[in-house]
């Protein structure tokens, strides 16, 4: 029995579109997952002669990210569209175009991911293949290298593994039997020292501050719901690193934690899978006003401040969440969320 998929044939598709004189961009919204495929596919290209560089689209601060940037020797840039215009041919791996708009409009012939697909939103590339199964995008690309021969070197395989790791958050969110053999192949490959480092790279002490600050502002919704408001934050991963934190409180089942950034309100959601799809549910509660879904587990949406039309970014988030209207004078009816929270210094 093969130990992934055979995909010699289906790859000629995607080889056969590698030339040595044109230049290739490969474009993430910089994660594990996708740092690790665009390496891989970077890899691959370089395979066969043809160049490529990366760009992502977001800024990148969360400590895990930036130490797998600096260990793993993550080569990247900043996508604009100046830098775009450099570039004859575009990929995207670990994404869709429609997911965020500041993928820009690019003629993407390679399309490599693991989100699921939205009919609002079809796809077109020369090659595109989306697995909605696997739990990391990253098992995918190890797919590749294997039925391509390419043995992963030991930066390329750390890389991959925590893409798997970080994605399936340690096999605690969904998976198949691809992910963990893709797992266990790369463990022979990776750097245990390495991916220590990446994964005691938690937060920033500047963060901290933030722990107290959505502590003070928790608000149950039902009795299995939480969200926090923190108003402007420094970086939206502090929104990630609260949603996972907040998740661990016994009898939650689903949290919602937001913050405005870059003239944006970014709401980070998180479920424990058992009743809520989270990703259905963002694109429910948030998707007429910005892009907005992600898996049943994991899912993130980005607002426009000016989709809100002066709302009070709070007050829109409760509504949304809870579905409280408001009573005849304006005000919101009732709320039994907010329950007394001491404030510690740090």
């Amino acid at each position: 029995m093969a130990f992934f998929r055979k995909l010699e044939d289906r790859l000629v598709g995607l080889t056969t579109l590698f030339r040595p004189s044109q230049s290739w961009l490969i474009v993430i919204n910089a994660d594990p997952d996708s740092l690790a495929c665009a390496l891989a596919l970077r890899r691959i290209m370089g395979q066969w002669g043809t160049h490529a560089d990366i760009a992502h689209t977001n800024f990148i601060s969360r400590p895990d990210n930036l130490a797998m940037i600096r260990y793993l020797r993550i080569p990247l840039m900043r996508l604009t569209a100046e830098v775009a215009s450099a570039y004859q041919r575009f990929a995207m791996v670990d994404s869709q175009p429609h997911h965020c708009p500041d993928f820009l409009d690019l003629p993407y012939e390679i399309i490599l991911d693991h989100h699921p697909l939205s009919p609002a939103h079809p796809l077109r590339a020369s090659y595109l293949e989306v697995r909605p199964e696997y739990g990391a995008a990253s098992t995918l690309l190890t797919e590749y290298l294997y039925n391509l021969g390419i043995r992963p070197g030991k930066l390329l395989a750390t890389a991959l593994l925590y893409g798997i790791k970080s994605d399936t958050q340690s096999f605690e969110r969904d998976f198949t039997d691809v992910d963990l053999k893709a797992f266990s192949y790369l463990s022979k490959h990776a750097s245990k020292p390495l991916l220590r480092k990446i994964l005691h790279a938690d937060f920033h002490r500047k963060w901290l501050p933030y722990f107290t600050l959505a502590f003070t502002r928790i608000r149950y919704v039902g009795r299995e719901g939480l969200m926090a408001y923190l108003g402007a934050v420094d970086s939206p991963d502090i929104l990630v690193i609260l949603a996972d934190f907040f998740l661990r409180v016994h009898g939650l089942s689903w949290d919602c934690i937001a913050g405005l950034w870059s003239d944006k309100l970014i709401a980070v959601m998180r479920s424990d899978g058992l009743r809520r799809n989270m990703g259905k549910r963002a694109q429910a509660w948030f998707g007429n006003l910005g892009s907005a879904g992600g898996h049943a587990m994991a899912a993130r949406a980005e607002i426009p401040l000016a989709a809100l039309r002066g709302q009070d970014p709070e007050d829109f988030l409760w509504r949304r969440l809870s579905g409280r209207g408001r009573d005849q004078g304006g005000a919101l009816t009732e709320d039994p969320s907010r329950l007394p929270v001491p404030i510690f210094e740090i």
